[in-house]
């Protein structure tokens, strides 16, 4: 996870310098798609199985419609309208925003500290969001991190399905229709392909978007969703460290203490119980 969160945070930073050669919706979509290729032709040099059956590959096509296509879209736009360091925020609010579906879908219970911890965080995120700019950039981030959520929760469902051929599709489908609708919106591609732009492209699709994804799928399979997402947390230290790093962008104080409130909220659900607090601390 420690690989992931540093890899999404370093793809705020990377998306920031790619919008200088591309536009919004065509290098969005063009992330997607060059990670699924690359997946792809990995999975065929391994004669790994294709998913059977139409209602699988019905999932996978609405995996990549929400995980792809809206979510890339929107934190592409939300990047493009807000601070570096306060998109990587606000795109990265899924541990509060799974919370409740994990319960009522996968039935993962629910304990008093974790839901504090749920409303600590949103007030966090709330102090980074206002500083930043708020408006059209903080509710398009913040759509971005409910259609991640909604992705996570969907990739649960295709557990048993070989991770790197199901990743692999998802990113082409949703890379298929985000060039689809950037060709729709922004119409025919103008794309400065400088040595930049290649780099920019190449370390955003395939290490923040082929690997970082791969590992955070197989993941899902395989542990409480609260939990795991929990560790999203991290991604915007990483995003906010480089973009002051790089860019030069410093934090004003509320959006200091926003993020110190984000971080204590994880570690107040990812701190482990003894036996006594845990009884104390009944399931909701």
């Amino acid at each position: 996870m420690l690989f992931v969160t540093a890899a999404w945070g370093a793809c705020f930073l990377a998306i920031e310098w790619g919008l200088r050669d591309a536009p919004v919706l065509w290098f969005a979509a063009l992330r997607g798609l060059v990670a699924g290729v690359a997946l792809l032709l990995l999975a065929g040099a391994q004669r790994r199985p294709a998913p059977p059956g139409l209602r699988v590959w019905g999932q996978i096509t609405l995996l990549g419609l929400v995980n792809v296509t809206i979510a890339f879209a929107a934190m592409f736009a939300g990047v493009a309208g807000l601070a570096t360091g306060t998109a990587a925020v606000l795109a990265n609010a899924q541990p509060l925003l799974i919370l409740l579906p994990a319960w009522w879908l996968y039935g993962e219970a629910l304990s008093r500290r974790t839901v504090m911890a749920m409303v600590f965080g949103f007030a966090g995120l709330v102090l980074v969001a206002v500083p930043g700019g708020g408006g059209e950039g903080a509710v398009l981030s913040l759509t971005a991190a409910t259609a991640i959520t909604a992705g996570t929760l969907l990739s649960r469902r295709l557990g048993g399905l070989d991770v790197i051929v199901t990743t692999g599709w998802h990113f082409v489908i949703g890379g298929v229709a985000g060039a689809a609708l950037a060709a729709a919106v922004e119409g025919a591609p103008l794309i400065a392909w400088t040595p930049r732009f290649v780099a920019v492209l190449g370390f955003l699709s395939l290490i923040g978007t082929a690997a970082a994804f791969v590992v955070w799928f197989t993941e899902v399979q395989r542990s409480r969703l609260d939990q795991l997402s929990a560790w999203t947390f991290l991604t915007p230290v990483f995003g906010i460290a480089l973009a002051a790093l790089v860019l030069g962008e410093r934090p004003d104080g509320w959006t200091a203490i926003g993020l110190f409130t984000v971080l204590v909220a994880l570690w107040i659900i990812l701190r482990p119980q003894s036996a006594g607090s845990a009884d104390a601390d009944e399931a909701l």
